[in-house]
């Protein structure tokens, strides 16, 4: 019989469980050890069961298509076999105990930072122990490749697609180096660039960024419940990767390929506003509208708050979140939920200081003030700008955006616009049902007021199209 301490921890991990999600989790682990072979004899009692890495691997290619990378598989093995058993010396070797797979479980998907640390540490490099930047920077990026692979390959992704979307692979490097550079030593410094993957960082480091990068756990979670096909189902058990993808809208069957990656779209969501995660919809792609400023202000304004991403003709990607709708003025309109962002060659959100409040800024076919989109900075000095001359813009920031703390997002200071997307986040606004598309008399306000002037009434009100019906893509 288990001694009476090793009984006592082995069942309060097992009460974290809810009795359904206990019966997934035994499910599981009686599948893994069935395939095992580790029994050998036919009394199973005579031989605990026990799971092994190549039972792990086979339930992962018992698929035509594997749900998850073998790196990470051998990864989560690893992270197994560090559980160490009270009353028992960990020389359990190869095998992996039922109690072992349950405190596992337990730590990652139920666990604190506390809990989850030797574990990860364990899955980061196999001796446990001070880990180089560089050994934390692969697991990163197996977790987040883990991560995309594994909702790709259950049809999580809500109607993103690894075809209608910028290939992963250097979002994946890029999300990771990003994560990566969270990493504080015990003096509060940041190492960076090369320093930061020779440095040694150890396990209460690793523990603080793992507390402070929320990141980590949610794609640990995900590549346990999805990659491993257990808790993935039951209600309220998978708030904290409800969010993690947008649902996708008005890209299906149009034949465009996002200028987004999935890893670059899963952190630009996490930095909106909760209410605006659960949904993202094209409004304006320069592929499919055309490359006019007019046809953009046309798709963008009363459309409720939205993302603008950029590619210039450098490939630089980059682009800001508008925490309001778009109106054409000479003002400077939003609040500090605002920010701006880079995608490629890095990925960082930039978001407000303080210093001003210049946060986003639209006007079109006035004489006295500029005429284009822009955010943060100050006229003509914004960190992201397009001019109405449709094509050219400026991400001016010597050194820095003073609104927003950006760098210059684009290769060159004044750039060529490439391609431009326009996503409305969250649920629509109340007016922008009721009054369609915009006509040209809603965009020029000047001409607008001339007709009022004239006491002419609004003739095109009727021949304005209706909205886009919404279709749904997933």
């Amino acid at each position: 019989k288990m001694g009476n301490a090793e009984s006592n921890a082995y069942q309060n991990h097992l009460s974290r469980f809810l009795p359904e999600e206990q019966s997934d989790i035994d499910g599981l682990f009686e599948t893994l050890s069935g395939s095992s072979g580790s029994t050998g004899a036919k009394n199973v009692k005579a031989a605990k069961k026990t799971v092994t890495l190549a039972a792990l691997q086979a339930r992962q290619s018992a698929h035509t298509r594997e749900p998850l990378p073998e790196p990470m598989t051998a990864r989560l093995y690893n992270g197994m076999k560090s559980i160490d058993l009270p009353g028992k010396s960990s020389g359990l070797g190869e095998q992996i105990a039922k109690e072992q797979f349950v405190v596992f479980m337990s730590n990652l998907l139920k666990g604190n930072a506390d809990e989850k640390i030797s574990i990860i540490m364990r899955m980061i490099a196999k001796t446990g122990g001070p880990l180089k930047g560089k050994q934390i920077l692969e697991f990163i990026e197996d977790l987040i490749t883990s991560v995309v692979h594994v909702l790709s390959y259950r049809k999580e992704l809500k109607g993103w697609t690894l075809e209608n979307t910028r290939d992963s692979s250097s979002g994946v490097k890029a999300l990771a180096s990003e994560l990566l550079s969270e990493l504080k030593l015990p003096d509060g410094t940041k190492p960076v660039g090369s320093q930061l993957l020779e440095t040694n960082f150890d396990q209460g480091v690793i523990e603080d960024w793992v507390y402070r990068v929320p990141q980590i756990s949610v794609f640990l979670s995900v590549v346990i419940r999805q990659g491993l096909h257990v808790l993935h189902s039951l209600p309220d058990q998978t708030n904290d990767i409800l969010n993690l993808v947008p649902h996708c809208k008005g890209i299906k069957g149009r034949g465009v390929v996002s200028l987004f990656d999935i890893p670059a779209i899963i952190y630009i969501n996490s930095h909106l506003p909760a209410e605006m995660q659960h949904k993202w919809q094209l409004l304006f792609s320069s592929r499919l509208h055309g490359e006019s400023f007019s046809q953009l202000c046309a798709h963008i304004v009363n459309k409720g708050p939205c993302i603008v991403v950029i590619r210039d003709l450098d490939g630089f990607l980059f682009g800001g979140f508008a925490s309001h709708s778009w109106e054409v003025k000479p003002q400077f309109q939003g609040d500090n939920r605002c920010f701006l962002f880079s995608v490629f060659p890095t990925l960082a959100v930039y978001t407000y200081t303080g210093y001003n409040d210049h946060y986003m800024y639209l006007n079109h076919g006035q004489q006295t003030m500029p005429n284009g989109l822009g955010m943060g900075g100050q006229h003509g000095y914004f960190g992201l700008w397009i001019d109405s001359d449709y094509g050219k813009g400026h991400s001016k920031a010597k050194p820095r955006c003073t609104t927003y703390n950006s760098p210059q997002l684009s290769a060159k200071e004044d750039f060529t616009l490439d391609a431009m997307e326009v996503w409305a986040v969250g649920d629509a606004p109340e007016s922008a049902g009721k009054k369609g598309k915009k006509s040209i008399l809603d965009v020029d306000p000047q001409a607008q007021a001339l007709l009022e002037m004239a006491g002419k009434s609004r003739q095109s009100e009727g021949l304005r199209e209706p909205m886009e019906e919404e279709e749904d893509d997933d």
